[in-house]
């Protein structure tokens, strides 16, 4: 029987890795890397053909057993970086000078020196004056001064948006590519609006490039089914999607690294971070769904959603810095970026009297980076990773274990110069390196009120070992590392599902406004080349800002697969109480249905709570919580009881309990809800599609933060 494979494809600062999955055991079959194509003519996107193609070859994969292809990209965050932005006219279009005012967007500044920014040119169409002869001549205005791509962006868009779609139209008959400011975000806010619009119809000419070769790339190699991409907020689009709305893109590296720790390792609440050997990419994993914010570019918050990673400049390949006296850092500049070998992964007969020497690796460095010259002449870089293997943290086996005896010459060599033990200088430099990371996640835990009890820590990429264990004993947290952690991020490329996510701001939404928000979230995901019949939704309501969001999710197949067996009890209640940190005796099954298992553990008085799926997934972990069984037509009842015995009284603020409805084979959260009327009708808009007699576990849980 012909096998059906998952490729997915990660590009890193220095590898672009390919990994093939065979879709119905889940079982890694290949892999193929290349250092990533920086340099070549079609940019990164020549090493992601490349991986793929060494990946069959070497591998014996035929074309036709790929059933699934994504790959991440950096081409639309490379773009920004370096500046390779088409020049943006922004058509705007309203009843007012506050429309007029706000649809005039400045140049976007892509630096600190100001040297690199998206250019831009405004032209402004009254509504009451509007035709299309009027819009033609604008868009000219804006191309004889020197736009190369169009920004059609009109108050209240979101609404009605009939203008917006016919300046796209002229646009196109001129040859010309337009973004429409209500196809990139459904959000009201035309300033924040046009913004984004403007960063998306930048970088469309760039990315139409880099899409078209890869895609014809991908077709000659004999693969028919769509080339999906990877987007910053996790899901997966299809490329035809993507010349639509390159945006979302941003930061798909990162997010790639998370979904893989989400999919592959059942991570349920973990701060994640990949270990590269540039950077480290951190990002949040609380009740099995990773953590959502919006993009910052030129200093300013765009409308486009990407799971909250951030990049930290320190990884298995940060080169030390050190003054006369001591380690004052590690990183951020890397020994690749240094074009120097890692002591660690030099020959210890090689390492012959070696000498400290200060340097400035690249024009602006600090020059107080540290290299070591030996006899042969040549220098080598000490890096985090030599550190972790001098101090023995790194053991024979793992992706980042070289020659201690080599880094215990090198580092021995540092320690001289700056008067301490080989032991000492080694140890400064983990504090240095771990130092970075600990305040990321800290910063990360308090952002996303992460319960400090149900922290570990999960960590992935080919630096994992050097950084992940200093790490977590430092801040006394548990820890684990992916296995093949090595790709992890291309892991999750491969495991990804299409997401779409619509929003809008909404005041006291009805019934009929949330039905109309889910089922645009479904037609979305539909475009981005879901099957319908795999779409979930999932609703929120932020009654604070009146924002409404719909997330949809889905496979770009009709028959999806688990990831793993079923698991019985006792091997449910194994895992639960490694997660709980106690002894098995400790733990009691509290409701268990169909699809999940409810477990508790008595710890200060409170029920510590895991709900773990019956394929090992645990998708819900809280320190304080009740569970009970019931029927959809029983859910509010238990709900309306939970809102008021489980509710927190901190002074005179009343914090409602967060509420998760195990239904089916899905956990739905509604975490986060103020009023119990919005929790209702966003309830009813997934109970309607249950049966009233349909078997349900309603879990309240209280916030203690």
């Amino acid at each position: 029987m012909k096998r059906a494979i998952r490729v997915g494809i990660d590009v890193g600062g220095t590898h672009t890795k390919a990994v093939a999955i065979d879709n119905d055991t889940f079982e890694i079959v290949g892999i193929g890397s290349v250092k990533t194509t920086h340099d070549d003519p079609l940019g990164v996107s020549a090493g992601v053909v490349q991986a793929f193609e060494k990946c069959l070859k070497d591998n014996g994969i035929a074309p036709e057993e790929v059933t699934f292809i994504a790959h991440s990209t950096t081409q639309a965050t490379n773009a920004l970086l370096e500046g390779d932005v088409a020049v943006t006219g922004v058509v705007g279009m309203g009843n007012s000078f506050l429309a007029k005012r706000q649809a005039a967007i400045d140049d976007i500044v892509l630096d600190e020196t100001g040297k690199r920014r998206i250019k831009t040119h405004n032209r402004y169409i009254s509504l009451k004056k509007y035709d299309r002869n009027v819009a033609k001549r604008t868009i000219e205005e804006l191309v004889g001064a020197g736009a190369e791509v169009i920004v059609a962006s009109q108050a209240f868009g979101v609404d009605d948006n009939l203008e917006e779609q016919e300046v796209a139209e002229i646009g196109k008959e001129m040859g010309l590519e337009v973004s429409q400011a209500s196809d990139i975000s459904k959000m009201y806010g035309l300033s924040k609006r046009t913004r984004t619009a403007v960063i998306n119809a930048s970088i469309l000419p760039k990315m139409f490039e880099t899409a078209d070769s890869t895609e014809s790339s991908v077709r000659q190699a004999g693969i028919k089914v769509p080339l999906m991409i990877m987007r910053g907020d996790g899901g997966v689009m299809d490329i035809n999607e993507m010349r639509k709305r390159p945006v979302l893109t941003m930061l798909s590296g990162p997010a790639a690294s998370t979904v893989g720790a989400l999919m592959y390792l059942k991570a349920s609440n973990a701060v994640f971070f990949e270990v590269g050997g540039t950077s480290t990419d951190i990002g949040v994993i609380k009740n099995g769904r990773p953590m959502i914010d919006y993009s910052v570019v030129g200093g300013h918050k765009t409308l486009i959603s990407s799971l909250d990673v951030h990049v930290s400049g320190v990884a298995g390949g940060s080169m030390v810095r050190a003054d006369r006296n001591s380690v004052v850092a590690a990183g951020p500049r890397s020994a690749h970026i240094a074009k120097l070998p890692y002591v660690a992964f030099t020959p210890p007969e090689e390492i012959v009297d070696p000498k400290v020497v200060r340097i400035q690796p690249l024009e602006n460095d600090p020059d107080d980076y540290i290299a070591i010259e030996c006899a042969n002449g040549k220098r080598y870089a000490i890096t985090v990773t030599c550190a972790a293997n001098s101090l023995g943290l790194v053991k024979e086996g793992d992706y980042s274990y070289g020659y201690p005896e080599s880094c215990n010459k090198a580092i021995g060599a540092l320690a001289a110069d700056l008067g301490m033990s080989l032991e000492a200088c080694a140890t400064q430099i983990m504090d240095k390196a771990s130092d970075v990371v600990i305040k990321v996640i800290n910063l990360l835990a308090d952002k996303h009120k992460v319960e400090r009890s149900q922290i570990s820590l999960v960590g992935g990429g080919g630096g994992a070992t050097a950084l992940l264990p200093y790490t977590a004993k430092r801040m006394g947290l548990g820890y684990d590392i992916a296995k093949h952690a090595e790709v992890i991020s291309s892991i999750g490329v491969a495991l990804a599902m299409v997401r779409d996510v619509v929003e809008r701001v909404i005041p006291n939404p009805s019934p009929q406004d949330l039905e109309d928000i889910r089922n645009e979230a479904i037609q979305s995901a539909t475009k981005s080349g879901a099957s319908p019949e795999t779409i979930e939704v999932q609703m929120e309501i932020d009654a604070q800002t009146n924002k409404v969001r719909a997330i949809a999710t889905g496979s770009t197949e009709v028959r999806t697969t688990d990831l793993s067996a079923k698991v019985d009890e006792a091997e449910a209640l194994k895992l639960v109480a490694k997660s709980m940190q106690v002894p098995e005796d400790k733990v009691h099954l509290i409701e268990e249905n169909d699809y999940f298992f409810c477990f508790g553990t008595m710890k200060n008085d409170h029920q510590e709570m895991r709900i773990i799926d019956k394929k090992g997934f645990i998708k819900v972990q809280r320190g304080d919580a009740e569970a009970k069984k019931t029927t959809v037509g029983g859910i509010r009842n238990i709900v309306d009881t939970y809102w008021e015995d489980l509710a927190v009284y901190k002074s005179d603020i009343k914090l409602a309990p967060d509420i998760y409805l195990c239904i089916g084979a899905k956990v739905i959260d509604y975490t986060g809800m103020l009023e119990l009327s919005q929790l209702h009708m966003v309830m009813d808009t997934e109970l309607m599609q249950h049966g009233g007699k349909e078997e349900v576990i309603v879990v309240g849980a209280r916030n203690n933060l």
